[in-house]
């Protein structure tokens, strides 16, 4: 007939061309037949029916059988040299584990863990640290399933939704999470210069002030940060290996110093006013003030000619900070600790110590740094009826148990590295859930036993002293590390730039992914690359908002923002998982098993609640953002059908209600009209008379359901698409 005869031409153009084509998967399958025929192999004795055909067409198992070993490269002559070696794929360790664990490790864990532990207290920040993780761990459980379902190209997190949810949820959470990707870059430009200008050399600064050094500096870091991104992607893959080496001999020698520090090597003196630090400048001060030295030793009822300082003073004498601290201070606060007579009032005395800053396991009181000690911005005391004292270490922000939470959240982000990657991976469905899981994992006992130590060890005021002023402007952490804490300086500093340059890298080009799928066409400027395809044009944007992040000038300001971007993306990834779960698509078949629907809905539960929790402003301000993009997407006509889990959610909410109305006949009440129309179509498929179908939506009111009925006259094999 006449298809068989249409198969049988296909069939001998296949078998001629295949004959010519040195990498086609039908070459030599008459050779292969001969020989099976030589070999005495009749098994296929029985289709004699089709013997004419099958030497022209290859039979079904040895067309298997060949594709299954076809080469798409050109063959090549043994004259021509060896074949050039494909490239290496990575695996599990190099290619996810030490990634994953260089995107998570950071700029919080240097800059601010001993501060968070200080004021939420050892069993507040250990929740703290416990509740984050445990968001990071269920949205890499539904990550995995996710990555482990098919391949996923550029964009990570954006294509993982967007296939999963629609293009709407996608081009919405994709934007919000390429804004938190970008800030993050400000986050750790930001914590670079605060360790430069604080830290490792403060001569540099300009200004009193940290805001406006933070900010030209951190503008200088950027463009050179851009700059390095432009000329090429390879060189910040080979500082990325530098920066992953000095982030872990940085946290070694944390470990070893706890051990270490209080146990033969002694760390500093800081002097202590009932419980809270003194500034080191005020002491030195207090020291160098020879009036003051004088009084202080008539307090104390000696006397010493010359009304200096003698050179066995101690270093933290509670009478002369004491009148340091009246002396600096209004004079209304000189009754809280003088009498009428001047003497000063009892017990005062008794409130100055000098105290090592890390005393080591076993001599630092852990039960005192259990508890927490928020404190609001210019407060020094928890007791609101003591007015702050200047020579004292005052909070330069209000602390609480959310605010810490939103602070350290950034520090655990950084999960999607191996998904991101997976196209370079040798076995991506194994690689990415044993190396994202193993990487959280590794880097949550970090933060855990970090949490403990630093109580353990560390000095209750000294956590509390962020910026280190009580011991001259030392970072708190390096003083805990051996052997000594340049270890830490450079470290951080490398872990920070490197950071940065990740984000500067992974941002434009997930800002081209969303523009290159065409979802928001205002973004189609951005899908655009230059001759090496690298996102040229979406790294300026990059660049530009991210200075925007680095004017802000403060860390503790710019991490909350990061917070709700990135919970916001990660409660859509378990949202995504869910409802592919539930739905159970036939093509959603992820060969990582330990995952279920409950565990991606407590992990969108936990997302949205700590979202709130953090700052419900912010995510307030998200939500609204994620909306807006959502209905401009869908305002313009989503052209994209990827097949969503929305769109079979609403499939089976449809099939569902439809079982359920053959359960009886409709009640009277909930009768709606069902009108069917017979309409012609002219040439290019537009109703003869449109306003038939206007007249029946006046019937019906805008209710019930219309059917419109259209005969096509044609060849059906013409006009199949039709």
């Amino acid at each position: 007939n006449r298809s068989s005869d249409l198969c049988r031409a296909v069939s001998e153009e296949t078998t001629v061309s295949s004959e010519s084509s040195e990498g086609n998967p039908y070459r030599s399958l008459r050779d292969i037949e001969k020989a099976a025929a030589a070999d005495g192999d009749h098994r296929e004795t029985n289709l004699a029916l089709f013997e004419d055909e099958m030497h022209r067409r290859p039979k079904i198992s040895t067309l298997l059988s060949s594709l299954a070993r076809y080469d798409p490269a050109p063959a090549s002559n043994t004259d021509e040299g060896p074949k050039k070696n494909k490239a290496t794929k990575m695996g599990t360790l190099m290619g996810v584990y030490l990634p994953t664990i260089q995107n998570i490790l950071g700029v919080i864990l240097f800059l601010r863990m001993t501060w968070i532990v200080g004021m939420a207290g050892v069993l507040q920040a250990f929740f703290i640290v416990v509740i984050c993780c445990t968001c990071t761990l269920l949205t890499a459980i539904s990550m995995s399933a996710i990555a482990t379902n098919g391949v996923v190209p550029a964009g990570g997190a954006y294509f993982m939704i967007s296939r999963s949810l629609g293009p709407e949820f996608g081009g919405a959470v994709g934007l919000l999470f390429y804004l938190g990707t970008t800030f993050a870059g400000a986050m750790y430009i930001l914590g670079a210069v605060e360790l430069l200008v604080t830290y490792v050399a403060p001569g540099m600064r300009f200004t009193d002030g940290l805001f406006n050094n933070m900010r030209v500096y951190g503008t200088v870091i950027l463009i050179l940060l851009a700059l390095i991104v432009f000329i090429g992607v390879k060189y910040v893959n080979y500082f990325a290996t530098v920066c992953l080496a000095a982030v872990l001999i940085s946290i070694f020698a944390i470990y070893i110093g706890i051990f270490v520090v209080g146990h033969g090597q002694q760390s500093e003196k800081y002097c202590v006013y009932d419980g809270v630090a003194v500034k080191y400048d005020d002491v030195i001060a207090a020291r160098n003030d020879s009036a003051i030295a004088a009084a202080a030793l008539h307090q104390n009822g000696s006397h010493y000619p010359n009304e200096t300082v003698p050179p066995t003073y101690s270093f933290c004498n509670e009478a002369e900070l004491g009148l340091y601290i009246l002396h600096n201070n209004p004079e209304d606060h000189y009754h809280d600790y003088v009498d009428s007579s001047g003497k000063f009032l009892p017990g005062y005395e008794n409130k100055t110590k000098s105290r090592r800053s890390v005393p080591g396991l076993g001599n630092t009181d852990f039960s005192a740094n259990s508890k927490s000690r928020y404190l609001r911005k210019g407060q020094a005391f928890q007791d609101d009826d003591k007015a702050p004292i200047e020579p004292l270490v005052i909070a330069d922000i209000t602390s609480s148990f959310a605010i810490l939470l939103a602070i350290f959240f950034p520090s655990v982000t950084g999960i999607m590295a191996g998904s991101n990657r997976s196209g370079d991976l040798e076995d991506a469905q194994k690689s990415i859930p044993r190396g994202t899981i193993g990487a959280i994992i590794t880097t949550t006992t970090i933060y855990l036993t970090c949490v403990l130590f630093f109580g353990a060890t560390v000095d209750g005021p000294m956590l509390r002293d962020k910026f280190g002023e009580s011991i001259g402007g030392k970072l708190v952490v390096g003083e805990l590390a051996w052997p000594s804490r340049w270890v830490i300086y450079i470290g951080a500093f490398l872990s920070t730039i490197g950071a940065g340059l990740q984000s500067l890298t992974g941002a434009p080009r997930l800002l081209q992914a969303i523009a290159r799928d065409n979802l928001i066409p205002i973004l189609g400027v951005f899908a655009k690359g230059n001759a090496r395809g690298e996102p040229t044009t979406a790294l300026f944007l990059t660049v530009f908002i991210a200075e925007v992040g680095v004017l802000i000038a403060s860390l503790d300001l710019v991490a909350p923002i990061i917070t709700m971007f990135f919970l916001m993306c990660y409660g859509f990834v378990n949202l995504a998982c869910t409802v592919q779960s539930l739905l159970k698509t036939p093509n959603w078949r992820p060969r990582f098993r330990y995952y279920h629907w409950v565990l991606s809905l407590i992990g969108v539960c936990l997302c949205v609640v700590l979202m709130f929790v953090s700052s419900w402003y912010y995510a307030l301000a998200a939500i609204i953002i994620a909306i807006i993009v959502y209905k401009y997407i869908e305002y313009r006509g989503a052209e994209k059908e990827w097949g969503d889990g929305l769109r079979g959610l609403a499939l089976q909410a449809a099939r569902y209600s439809l079982l359920r109305l053959e359960e009886g006949p409709p009640h009277t009440k909930n009768w709606r009209p069902q009108m069917l129309i017979l309409a012609k179509l002219d040439e290019e498929y537009k109703p003869v008379n449109p306003r038939m179908l206007s007249f029946s939506h006046q019937l019906k009111a805008g209710k019930g359901l219309t059917i419109g009925a259209f005969v096509l006259e044609s060849e059906a094999v013409n006009c199949f698409g039709e």
